[in-house]
């Protein structure tokens, strides 16, 4: 049984569902079209119990609709989505895998058998995929490619053919099972027996007329009698009742595209509801990850805002807000660069929520878009002889919270536009510029050693601790070194001076309370850190203070910019 077909009725009812899993309980109606000419475009099992059908209008599906029904507006972006994630649980199962239709998708079992079991465990196994991405589907395992497809679509929930009683199994379906696939241009990929919808509707009239209006029927009728009368494209639907089809699977790569999209009924203001709303959504990323094996390191959020009329191009914190042209919309944009791979969707979600509430929205959100970039999981081991370490989703959770707290840079120079990594952050790891400027440094997103740097560190401590090193540090003659003890930030003091030499220095920090005449000074040396720059920063001189009590051998400098004297710090 080398061949499976995943199908999902009613394909735009349940892409609605799968954004709001809660109307999975109720009466379904999507319609299509602009107010005031909308019409059915698909109900679920509910709305059909009612008396809905395609085609009727809004006031007609409304007036039918019990007090538990809902009536929404089709989504072509959620179906795009809807079709993805059915697509991520079939090659999540074979590597072999086409997707025919946004609702369909084939897949070649071949040799699967020693790693899912017998065909009805795969086809239990498939379905069960399928309602973890949140979609309801049929699933049909088969000898051949258009048996598969006709029992996908002919009958509900998980169904396994035998080899050699595809007739017998196919003869209760009705003919319009068969009709409306080939009509879609899915049953076969055979351009001279493709069936456009209008030839299809003239077959099932004629059929009718007939009185065949099951597989049965049709696979009974004289071969002859049914070319002559209907010609290749009937002697073909003949073939498929009785379950004959020669359709070939035509595999295709598809792109990692793992994005979820939500149209929001109302606007939603309260950042509480719109986390219950990115919850789901990160559930549903998480999901289709996994069915692929894979983790994100990037997470990019993008909202549309309430539509109040024009907007003008605004930057809002460390997100990015534009007009859409096109649409006249508000968009704002939020980005979360992870420090490694995760698949973590409690982690997610806080992270997501620190980032809204230091910049959240400038209005109502109407739609959401939540895309994460696909990477390989983290694979790392630890090790006898290395320090623990905090996990990465909790140690960038924690500094997210202090993130949070103490907030960002104002930086002037600095563009929304700019990256996280580029952004003058105040929680991270510092790092040493490539300039002579005292003090240069700035602050970068803390990111964990690679897991490739663990054995030379191991062979740094072992060589540390080894016996002839030990005997060599006891051994080795340490000369000693006067230590400059640096106050951060440098105190501010004022200082009297004489033929540009200083004289007396005088503090009122709390930090230190170093007050007096000078005896002793040398300098100025002057620096400026940049060779660039055609003037000095900054003068330094090393002083000796003659305090009440004792001397003190301190740093202090003259900043030329602006003309303030500095206690750097004192030497020990």
């Amino acid at each position: 049984m080398p061949f499976a077909c995943i199908f999902v009725p009613d394909f735009p009812a349940e892409a609605v569902v799968r954004a709001e899993p809660e109307l999975r309980a109720h009466a379904v109606v999507v319609v299509k079209g602009a107010p005031p000419l909308l019409t059915v475009a698909a109900a679920n099992d509910g709305a059909r119990a009612l008396g809905i059908e395609a085609g009727m209008t809004n006031v007609q599906a409304a007036a039918r609709l019990a007090s538990n029904g809902v009536v929404r507006r089709r989504s072509l972006a959620q179906e795009a989505v809807a079709g993805a994630a059915l697509s991520d649980c079939g090659r999540a199962f074979s590597p072999r895998v086409e997707q025919c239709a946004p609702d369909t998708v084939l897949l070649d079992l071949h040799g699967l058998e020693r790693l899912f079991g017998p065909p009805t465990k795969m086809a239990r196994e498939l379905a069960r995929r399928a309602y973890e991405v949140g979609l309801g589907a049929n699933v049909a395992i088969a000898a051949n490619l258009d048996a598969a497809i006709c029992a996908a679509r002919g009958f509900a929930g998980a169904t396994v053919i035998p080899p050699g009683r595809e007739a017998e199994r196919l003869a209760p379906l009705s003919i319009e099972v068969l009709l409306q696939s080939a009509a879609q241009s899915e049953i076969s990929n055979h351009k001279s027996t493709m069936l456009s919808a209008d030839r299809a509707l003239d077959l099932l009239k004629t059929l009718d007329r007939w009185g065949v209006r099951t597989f049965r029927a049709l696979a009974a009728l004289p071969e002859i009698a049914v070319s002559e009368r209907l010609g290749p494209e009937g002697v073909h639907l003949q073939k498929l009742c009785r379950g004959q089809g020669s359709r070939t699977l035509a595999p295709s790569e598809a792109p990692l595209n793992f994005e979820e999209v939500i149209e929001l009924e109302y606007p939603v203001e309260d950042l509480e509801a719109l986390a219950f709303v990115l919850n789901r959504m990160i559930e549903q990323l998480c999901s289709r990850l996994s069915a692929r094996t894979l983790s994100t390191n990037e997470l990019r959020l993008r909202m549309e805002l309430e539509r109040l009329g024009e907007y003008d191009i605004e930057e809002h914190g460390s997100t990015r807000i534009g007009a859409d042209q096109d649409a006249r919309s508000k968009i704002q944009y939020s980005k979360l660069v992870l420090p490694v791979p995760m698949l973590e969707t409690k982690t997610f979600l806080h992270l997501l929520q620190l980032e809204l509430r230091a910049h959240p929205p400038a209005g109502p959100v109407a739609k959401l878009w939540l895309r994460a970039e696909p990477v390989q999981p983290r694979h790392s081991q630890g090790g006898l002889f290395l320090p623990t370490a905090p996990e990465p989703e909790r140690l960038e959770l924690t500094l997210a919270r202090i993130a949070s707290v103490v907030g960002e840079k104002k930086d002037p120079a600095q563009s929304a536009h700019a990256e996280p990594s580029e952004r003058a952050l105040r929680v991270g790891s510092a790092e040493i510029l490539d300039t002579h400027c005292p003090d240069a440094f700035r602050m970068k997103r803390f990111a964990p050693p690679e897991a490739n740097t663990a054995p030379a560190r191991r062979k740094r401590i072992a060589a540390k601790q080894s016996p002839k090193a030990l005997s060599g540090e006891r051994s080795a003659a340490r000369p000693s070194k006067t230590a400059l003890r640096v106050f951060r930030p440098p105190v501010q003091i004022e200082i009297a001076t004489e033929n540009g030499r200083p004289t007396h220095m005088r503090t009122d920090s709390a930090q230190t309370d170093i007050s007096g005449p000078i005896a002793w000074c040398a300098g100025p040396w002057r620096t400026s850190g940049e060779w660039w720059n055609e003037f000095w920063s900054r003068d330094e001189w090393d002083i000796t203070v003659e305090t009440q009590s004792t001397q003190a051998l301190c740093r202090i400098y003259r900043d030329a910019i602006i003309g303030t004297w500095f206690l750097e710090g004192t030497y020990d």
